[in-house]
């Protein structure tokens, strides 16, 4: 029997309730509309509180969300009267070994905290593109960003973790060390449990970078198909590029997000092209590293209401960017004012990535890349909600068919729903790899603790 007592009496860290003066404060989330509700929060400050939440939570009957950076767009990170480990408050230190070119980072720590810790040596490693999300939902989804053109996946970059699984025991987990639940968390999500460290690899990194943001009139937007067609055929390991499609507030407008692991000079060479077609903003400049993962950020801003949808991308640019395919987003988003609509096209360089066998991990090998429909809205209403979700999924028709990126997916997806599951999406996203995820999950969570991502079912 539950005794919330006595679990506070064990526990080290903080545990809030609607009663406490700082609940509001604990279910604050990126996405204003994914916050939840939950009974209980738990601020955990080591892999023995995790274990102590999850028995807890299971001995009163508390679904449980694992909260690192809160930037789920679909409430991942969030449970209506259950319990949230949140690993955000003391869980979120990075350490750096520059000898042996490792970082270990705790659960709770987000991407600035990492870019900034490693790149005062020298060193980075694979992250996203905006430096507020939390450094766990990320990796365990995938994780892909400017330098996975150079060194692949975060997962790829993942040498162990630190699980607390759905029992209760803190495992470390590598190459050699609980193989199978290594292999199932590298792209199988939260399934598995509660990862409170991560130990990634970190490469040279030269501390200054050519990169930021463009911004082209709408009738531009076939000049920049045609180029982004020929620089993404011949296109380097050490570039990247997002292309968005945008029209915020009722004024549309082309955004390109441009990365050259190199100086100025040199990126303005190679880019010389997209330049010509002649940008009425031109921000890119070179930038300290760590600041590389910012240039995102104002179009991120904590606290909005987002709703994501994640499709792929066509098999050449110009087969997104192209005028017939620009004035249907017009017509869809055509009667949207209060509402930011965003397709942004992501050009990462797939080769190092698609370069593993498909079994390497659970993550797929064989996407094309990905582009992610991102909508913001600033008042928290179930209309706006509505009408975001059914614009997101009359632009995903503009795309190719087929499962996009885990970590993209929205809620009415990836969720379990009325209680019961259903693995559809979740087979799609694995497809030869799901029955191993199965015996995996069979083995560590047989009781499907761990239920708030692509939830899979147990062999």
């Amino acid at each position: 029997m539950a005794n919330l007592d006595d679990f506070k009496a064990k526990f080290k860290g903080d545990i809030v309730t609607p009663r406490d003066a700082d609940y509001e404060q604990a279910l604050d989330r990126w996405a204003a509309n994914a916050k939840r509700r939950a009974e209980v929060v738990a601020f955990v400050k080591d892999p023995a509180d995790v274990a102590l939440a999850i028995k807890y939570a299971r001995d009163a009957g508390l679904r449980i969300a694992i909260r690192g950076g809160g930037h789920s767009a679909a409430g991942t990170s969030s449970s209506e009267g259950g319990l949230v480990i949140d690993l955000s408050r003391y869980l979120n230190n990075v350490r750096v070994d520059p000898g042996q070119k490792l970082a270990y980072v705790q659960g709770g720590a987000n991407w600035k905290t990492v870019d900034e810790a490693s790149i005062k040596h020298g060193l980075a490693g694979v992250a996203g593109t905006v430096n507020h999300t939390g450094v766990g939902g990320l990796t365990v989804g995938g994780g892909y960003g400017w330098l996975s053109g150079l060194y692949g996946l975060v997962i790829d970059n993942t040498v162990q973790m630190t699980i607390v699984t759905a029992d209760g025991s803190i495992l470390d987990a590598n190459e050699t060390q609980n193989a199978d639940l290594f292999w199932g968390v590298r792209g199988g999500g939260s399934n598995f449990g509660v990862v409170t460290e991560f130990v990634f690899k970190l490469h040279p990194q030269r501390p200054k970078v050519f990169a930021g943001l463009l911004v082209f009139p709408p009738d531009k937007v076939e000049q920049i198909g045609a180029f982004a067609d020929e620089w993404w055929a011949n296109v380097k390991p050490d570039e990247g590029m997002v292309i968005g499609v945008s029209r915020a507030l009722g004024n549309p407008a082309i955004v390109a997000l441009i990365f050259v692991n190199d100086s100025e000079a040199e990126g303005r060479k190679r880019l010389k092209k997209l330049f010509d077609i002649g940008p009425v903003v031109d921000q890119a400049k070179e930038i300290p590293y760590e600041e590389l993962n910012a240039i995102t950020n104002p179009m991120a801003e904590w606290g909005a209401c987002y709703y994501f949808k994640g499709v792929l991308l066509s098999n050449t640019p110009a087969g997104d960017l192209n005028i017939t395919k620009h004035q249907r987003f017009l017509d869809i988003t055509a009667r949207m004012p209060d509402h930011t609509v965003s397709i942004m096209h992501e050009y990462f360089p797939h080769a190092k990535i698609n370069s593993l066998p498909a079994d390497a991990t659970p993550y797929r090998r064989d996407l094309p890349g990905n582009a992610l429909i991102v909508i913001q809205w600033k008042e928290n209403t179930p209309e706006n909600a509505i009408k975001a979700k059914e614009a997101a999924h009359a632009l995903a028709e503009l795309a190719p068919e087929g499962e996009a990126y885990g970590n993209y997916t929205p809620d009415s997806d990836a969720l379990p729903v009325a209680g019961a599951v259903s693995a559809d999406k979740t087979k799609l996203l694995y497809r030869d790899n799901y029955p191993r995820l199965q015996a995996i999950k069979k083995n560590y969570d047989p009781n499907m603790v761990f239920n708030q991502w692509h939830t899979i079912v147990p062999a």
